[in-house]
């Protein structure tokens, strides 16, 4: 956007010269000063874009936009959650091929359903090498089925870790121990509480897709045919074998305690009667502030970071695992998807290869002979591309995508340690540069819970 911008101040300025050269010398000034902030960094961003975004959330926090009170909200206002999530509703639905109920969030502005699974958190790093390129072949796959299929929008991975107490290990095992086991198994289970580490943390993975189910030949008459078209086409992806295990399709019970103990981390542990009797705006804040650097909401205050850039270079799937690792603090680690239709990821492709050759064209024609760095790094741009063409050929998928990471403190006494655990986080993983989410907390925010939001969702 910023080079849009700075493309067409300098076409304007070009006319400016050929019709009323008199007026360079105010035009003039403003050019540099555009071309500058657009070729100058700012946070990992180009510091035009940075600074737009400060006159934005300035000019929205003057109106008072970026503050929710529910209790001031007029009926029906108050009964939906604040932010992008306000066209959100939670439907409950039946799953004739599970018996089961199972939550469907429907976005009544676009007419798309989201429909959540509840995973099971395991890990990678003992298994041999073998399974786990097996385990990323299958989940290239699952890509591929979502390139082919019209009626999936957009998918999301989330991870959040919620710290506990220390001594939820020793509560556990006292209520299962068996006061007749052997001696021996008795005395190895309390050996294990007691040098198992006192703090511990309950993993919660989950994966969000988002489906548009009048996107068909059949265009459904009404809602319940959408939500059934919905169910049979997250039904159609097959995650087993990537890895992981798929607990049961999310509830509504299971959304509502997802998106209450978001915006109030001591509603974590609360009882599904209590959950049950919310309505989904009740899950929302009370009261909440979106601030430039941080969102306050109910007694909690939280920051989100964004992907800034990822390496050149292939990196090991333990990459993220200093991000997805107990701390102090609760924290979501969001990877959200949108795969490319197989033509438009062609023309992808074709947009880089063709770029590689025209920066070597264009430097060659500006400076006669490009250095050999610049001859080095056009070749393996060049080469890049090529791999990347031809994996799409064998079938590979090119995907949109995006991390986001959030973590939430009590106070804002424990926001300054716990910007330095996400922080330290992101170093440890040695190759994610991310910044933080400027003038878009709030949306960021939502973005990792199961409402129906995701950001490369057009």
């Amino acid at each position: 956007m910023a080079t849009f911008i700075a493309c067409g101040v300098l076409l304007a300025e070009a006319f400016i010269a050929l019709y009323e050269p008199l007026t360079l010398v105010v035009t003039v000034p403003v050019t540099f000063a555009v071309v500058g902030l657009t070729a100058s960094r700012r946070h990992g961003m180009p510091a035009l874009s940075y600074y737009r975004a400060v006159v934005a959330w300035k000019l929205a926090a003057r109106s008072e936009t970026t503050s929710y009170r529910a209790v001031l909200l007029p009926h029906p206002y108050a009964l939906d959650l604040p932010g992008v999530a306000a066209s959100s509703t939670l439907i409950k639905a039946h799953d004739p091929t599970t018996g089961r109920d199972v939550g469907v969030v429907h976005n009544r502005a676009t007419g798309c359903m989201t429909v959540s699974t509840l995973l099971a958190p395991g890990g990678s790093l003992m298994a041999p090498t073998g399974t786990v390129r097996g385990n990323l072949r299958t989940w290239a796959s699952v890509l591929d089925a979502m390139s082919t299929e019209d009626q999936i929008l957009g998918a999301s991975v989330t991870i959040q870790i919620t710290p506990g107490a220390g001594e939820a290990l020793g509560d556990d095992i006292k209520a299962r121990r068996d006061p007749h086991a052997p001696a021996l198994a008795r005395s190895v289970v309390s050996e294990l509480v007691r040098t198992a580490p006192h703090a511990t943390a309950s993993v919660s993975p989950w994966m969000s897709v988002t489906v548009d189910p009048s996107a068909t030949a059949t265009a459904s008459l009404d809602l319940g045919e959408q939500v059934a078209e919905t169910l049979r086409v997250v039904d159609s992806l097959d995650l087993s074998g990537t890895g992981t295990d798929i607990i049961r399709r999310a509830t509504d019970v299971d959304l509502r305690r997802l998106v209450r103990a978001a915006y109030d981390p001591d509603s974590f542990h609360a009882r599904d009667e209590e959950i049950r009797e919310l309505s989904w705006g009740e899950c929302g804040p009370q009261a909440a502030d979106d601030h430039f650097e941080e969102y306050a909401h109910d007694g909690a205050i939280s920051v989100s970071w964004v992907l800034r850039a990822m390496p050149n270079r292939p990196i090991p799937y333990s990459t993220l695992l200093p991000l997805v690792s107990p701390g102090r603090f609760q924290r979501r680690v969001t990877l959200a998807y949108r795969v490319l239709d197989p033509r438009e990821g062609e023309r992808v492709l074709e947009r880089e290869i063709n770029s590689a050759a025209n920066r070597a064209t264009a430097t060659a024609q500006v400076k006669g002979r490009a250095r050999w760095s610049q001859k080095a790094d056009y070749a393996k741009a060049e080469k890049a591309a090529a791999q990347a063409a031809a994996q799409a050929a064998g079938g590979a998928q090119v995907v949109d995508w995006t991390l986001m990471v959030t973590v939430t403190a009590r106070s804002a006494e424990e926001l300054p340690a716990a910007r330095q655990e996400v922080e330290r986080a992101v170093k440890a993983t040695r190759s994610i540069r991310m910044r933080p989410a400027y003038g878009a907390e709030a949306a960021v925010f939502a973005a990792g819970l199961p409402v129906g939001y995701n950001p490369l969702v057009k």
